[in-house]
Formats: structure tokens, sequence, C-alpha cells
């Protein structure tokens, strides 16, 4: 294990501007461990997913053209979307001359960095933090205390892509409630299909571009890990940066293109607030009815959205794959996916959601 160099200290930013984002992670060099591995060390219980990484593969030529095409095809709703949760960010009073913005790492990140702008574009003293959360260990709290000693807490909001059936948001609530440190719970996202964040553009689950990509569309970043061996009392949580795919990387490339996109008119104002209870309803209606259908007592097997369903065919061991249409454009990167790891496709309703994976069952406990 090898650490390059003390995080406490240095500005960390990936792969991105210094100016866009300050990554509070620890880069760390971080042995591989194999899916298939890490899968059944987890379903065991001998150790927790934030402990291991598996390497990351360069996605085809096949689904970097998937990707374009989304790209193409929603960067301007994304921008849209963006720029209509800076308005609602602005017309908070703690947030109306400065706004820390406190992405979780590492899907938030891009969007964190085109919120940051967005915000400064509105004259909006803007800053923004990426940091580490983890289910069931808590959010970074050494991250914390390091933004509280820069900006204070009142003006901070956290911030990520899309919510999935919500076990993100419950860590980050359950985490700031037994902290002395005294942020607010406050998350906003893009997309939140399972009606759980505080302020989101839309319940829609479709596809933020950036979710179809690992780190060679975060900044080069690795998912977060925690463990005693590479984390110590006072360091940030630990990641891997990938040096390795520079000349691969289209973490720049995807926020210029969103931000060199139309903004649209299209969206309603006031639907998150409006079909958030409704999304929530359905959400746990469907995690219910793949539950009893498929013989799942560990809500954890399922991942719904598009873009979580996406992650755990790239990180996981996926059992199969349910789409709403077999036909939408929006579902065929993860349909290309599923295809390459011989997955199970199986077309049927899921209500709010355009795509649920669920991962194969070994044994134990489930990430």
């Amino acid at each position: 294990m090898l650490i390059i160099h003390d995080m406490q200290s240095a500005h960390f930013s990936g792969s991105y501007n210094q100016s866009d984002v300050h990554i509070l992670l620890k880069p760390t060099v971080i042995s591989p461990v194999s899916v298939d591995q890490k899968e059944a060390l987890i379903q065991s219980g001998a150790r927790h997913y934030s402990e291991m990484l598996s390497a990351e593969k360069l996605p085809d030529e096949r689904y970097l053209q998937l990707y374009r095409e989304a790209l193409e095809r929603n960067a301007s709703i994304l921008r849209t979307d963006i720029e209509q949760l800076a308005r609602s960010i602005a017309e908070r009073p703690q947030t109306a001359r400065e706004c820390v913005v406190i992405s979780l790492a590492r899907a938030g990140t891009p969007v964190g960095v085109l919120l940051k702008r967005a915000l400064e574009r509105m004259g909006i003293e803007a800053h923004h933090y990426s940091i580490s959360i983890i289910r069931d260990r808590g959010i970074d709290e050494n991250a914390l205390r390091f933004i509280k000693r820069c900006h204070g807490v009142t003006t901070s909001i956290f911030v990520d892509g899309w919510t999935g059936k919500g076990a993100i948001t419950r860590q980050l609530r359950a985490s700031l409630s037994t902290s002395d440190i005294g942020f607010q719970p406050f998350l906003a996202v893009v997309a939140d299909p399972a009606g759980c964040a505080d302020l989101a553009a839309t319940t829609e689950d479709y596809v933020i571009p950036s979710g179809l990509l690992n780190g060679i569309v975060s900044g080069l970043i690795s998912r977060s890990v925690l463990n005693d061996e590479l984390v110590g009392p006072d360091d940030f949580h630990a990641c891997t940066f990938m040096e390795e795919y520079r000349a691969h990387d289209l973490s720049a490339a995807f926020i210029s293109a969103i931000e060199a996109a139309p903004i649209a008119h299209t969206r309603p104002t006031g639907l998150h607030r409006f079909g958030a209870k409704a999304a929530r309803e359905s959400c746990q209606v469907l995690l219910a009815a793949i539950g009893a259908q498929d013989d799942i007592d560990d809500v954890n097997r399922i991942k719904p959205g598009v873009a979580e369903a996406t992650r755990a065919i790239l990180r996981r061991v996926p059992e199969k794959l349910y789409v709403a249409d077999l036909e939408d454009p929006e579902v065929q990167p993860i349909i290309h996916l599923a295809r390459a790891a011989g997955v199970r496709i199986l077309q049927r309703d899921l209500s709010t959601y355009r795509a649920v994976a669920v991962i194969k069952k070994l044994g134990g406990a489930l990430e």
C-alpha cells in the first residue's frame, strides 16, 4: 500500500481543474480483487463492499457509441435540470449569497461541478467539495470537519446525481443525525425516482450520461474505499487515481458538452414537489413486488434505476435485468452490457423506473 500524498494539505481534484472541485479523498494504490472474489467476500460477510475495489475496464467501442448517443439525446435535458436546481438553491435564504456544494463521490462529482458553475453564473460564491459516503459505514467526518473549518456549516448542501431506492439518502440523514459537526442533511439530486431527496429537478428515471461510465467520466477517481489498512483515524476515505486511463478520460469533455447544450423550457416547475410522494410510494411497491416474485429477502440485491442497474452490471454479479421497454433508447446501453455479460433480460412494468437489476444470491450481506 502506497500513499501518494497527504490529502489534508494538498488540493486533489482528480483530472478536473482545481477551480471545479476539491476532492476530499486520499489517493492510494489499492490492489484490486476480481469481481467474483469481491462478490463472494461481500455476500459471505467476510468483507464489506467498501473495503475492496475491482479493476475498472475501459468500455468497448459500441458502448462508447451508446454513451455518445445518450449524451447527444440528453445533454439539453441535463443542462436544463442543473439550471433549475441552481435556481432553487439560490432561492434558499441560507445559500442566496454563498453556497458550499458537497457532492457525494463519485456519482455526484460531475453534477457538483456543473452545479457550482451554474451557481457562479447566477452571482453566487460557490465552493465545491466531493466527499465519501458509504452505506452502513457512514459519511467521512474528517472531510466534513475540513469543510467546516473552511466555511462553517450553514451554507452547505449535499449533492448526488440520482436516487436508486434511497439507501444513500437514508445513510446521509442517519450519519448527520448522530454527528456533532453540525451539517444539515439537505440533499439535492438531478433525478429522484425514489422520491426521497429534499430537492430534485425531476422524479423521472432518465439517463444522466455520466451515470453510464465509471472513473473516466468522474475525474479518473475510483469508488471510495474504507478499511483500516488504508485509512487512519485522521485520514479521508481512500480512492485510486486512474492515471493509466488519462488518454481515455472524458470528464472535461462531459462537462463541456453539458455546458454547451441549449437550455430547454419543457420541465414543469415544482415537478419534484408534487411527484415525490407518489414516486416514493411507487418505489416501495415495486421493491416489494420484485422481492416477492423473485424470493428476495435482502432488498440490497435489488438495484432500481437505470444508473444503479448499470453500476450493478459493471461492478457486481447480476442475475437478471428487468427493463420497462426493450425498445427504449434510454436502456440500450444497459442492455448492451447485460448481453455482453450473459445476463438474462426481461421486460416488465417497473412503475417509475426504466431498469432494475437483481444481484445473484451467493449468501450473506450485500452492497
